[in-house]
């Protein structure tokens, strides 16, 4: 049974069923009455059908990245997201303080407009979280038993921003190569390896944590192994003689180094100072990927670029590919 208690601003509620123990606060006596009986027959149905109705989404957080998230490709990045997102607030509470059985359609409705609307975060970031949770909920409800149903199903998720169509001119390849110093000689210093690796990057369309990645061992005449891809599988890339040529000037590694000798941290600090260096803006390393996947498109056919670069949806070749109307106008 439900009691019913007027505050300043407020009515609070607050229901006892068979254990299970809530309470919340509403603007009017109407929306708590009405939260009352459609949490009650929820729990009710949820005790009929073994639903455990005790555990909080904090619970289910804890229990993903313990069992679930250790077996993906970067767990830790896994499990920090989900304990940040525990801490958001809808209302007054905290997202994992939420009984799971109690979270709706409605209740992630307003963390994504917060998320939006006040905390300013971009639409592709709030969808990758909400994925995340549609997994950590699906898991709840087809494993454990925790949930009857999925609250994700029902949430609207926001537009992806456009995709970067970003390529890079010849005047600023050739900014960003002074800017490292190299100069077609064997690297002497580490911003010279991180130039090297900005123009191999062009040359082969590989990320730059593939780059990094990249072992003596891995380059076989004019194919280089990725053993540690985004996607998780294993693929070669065929390299032309510039880029065999490039690595040519990378320095011999010590034993158990990797050929550029880089993290990706290193590259990425290196390659912002770089750029100003160099006075460029709105560049990331990242874009080489668009670059060089335009270039390879005009060599390769659809087919034999995907394989290349790693996409087994050829539909991400057109978020990629960025040839400029007036250059298939050329064509024509």
């Amino acid at each position: 049974m439900a009691s019913f208690k007027k505050a300043v601003n407020a009515w609070r509620v607050q229901i006892a069923i068979k254990g299970v123990r809530e309470s919340a606060s509403f603007s009017t006596k109407a929306e708590a009455v009405a939260w009352a009986a459609e949490r009650e027959t929820q729990i009710r149905r949820d005790i009929s059908e073994g639903i455990n109705t005790k555990k909080t989404v904090g619970d289910a957080f804890d229990r993903y990245g313990k069992e679930v998230s250790i077996h993906k490709k970067k767990p830790k990045w896994e499990q920090v997201r989900l304990a940040t997102l525990g801490e958001e607030l809808i209302g007054k509470v905290k997202l994992r303080d939420f009984n799971i059985t109690a979270v709706t359609a409605d209740t992630l409705g307003k963390w994504r407009d917060k998320r939006i609307n006040v905390d300013k975060v971009a639409g592709s970031t709030v969808n990758r979280d909400l994925s995340l949770l549609s997994h950590v909920f699906s898991t709840a409800r087809r494993e454990w038993k925790w949930i009857s149903s999925s609250p994700t199903t029902d949430v609207r998720r926001p537009k992806n921003p456009a995709p970067r169509d970003r390529l890079i001119s010849e005047d600023e390849i050739d900014r960003i190569t002074l800017a490292s110093g190299f100069c077609e000689e064997v690297a002497k210093q580490k911003k010279q390896q991180v130039g090297i690796a900005f123009l191999f990057a062009i040359e082969t369309a590989m990320r730059a944590g593939e780059i990094c990645g990249l072992k003596p061992g891995d380059i076989n005449g004019n194919v280089a192994k990725l053993h540690d891809t985004k996607n998780g599988k294993r693929r070669d890339v065929p390299l032309s003689s510039r880029a065999v040529e490039l690595l040519g000037y990378l320095p011999t590694p010590e034993e158990g180094k990797t050929l550029f000798d880089l993290t990706s941290s290193t590259l990425d600090a290196n390659f912002r100072k770089m750029k100003t260096a160099a006075d460029i803006d709105g560049l990331n390393f990242h874009d080489t990927r668009h670059e060089a996947i335009t270039r390879l498109a005009k060599k390769l056919n659809v087919l034999e670029l995907a394989r290349m670069v790693g996409h087994t949806d050829l539909k991400m070749l057109q978020i990629y590919y960025n040839e400029t109307a007036a250059e298939i106008a050329k064509k024509l």
